[in-house]
């Protein structure tokens, strides 16, 4: 994922504190975004769930910043692509990423240092 799905990354970069209902994702970002539904979707079918491969895994770890963007960009999911991103976001880990997403501010002010 990391070095993966750049046109995602790019076009829907993560912010846990935004919601853009009506975004438009451009056509370079889309086939990420399908390729990545089908992923999930396959190994659910494959494993059962409720996890990609049936128990909470590393891939699910790598994949719940994608839930974010997904969720802060209203991709459209399917029930059980929407369930799977509803148990990441439920995760006790998530849970506390998040708050301290929440907490932080909103502007960084930049370190003064000197070169």
């Amino acid at each position: 994922m990391h070095s993966g799905f750049y046109n995602l990354r790019s076009a829907l970069p993560m912010n846990l504190k935004a919601r853009h209902e009506k975004f438009k994702i451009f056509s370079g970002a889309r086939p990420d975004v399908e390729r990545i539904q089908t992923i999930w979707s396959e190994c659910l079918d494959k494993y059962g769930g409720p996890y990609l491969f049936g128990q909470l895994s590393l891939a699910d770890a790598m994949y719940a910043p994608v839930c974010t963007r997904f969720r802060t960009y209203a991709v459209p999911l399917d029930g059980k692509l929407s369930a799977y991103c509803e148990r990441i976001f439920a995760w006790p880990l998530m849970l506390e990423w998040t708050e301290g997403a929440l907490a932080e501010a909103d502007e960084i002010i930049e370190l003064e240092v000197e070169f």
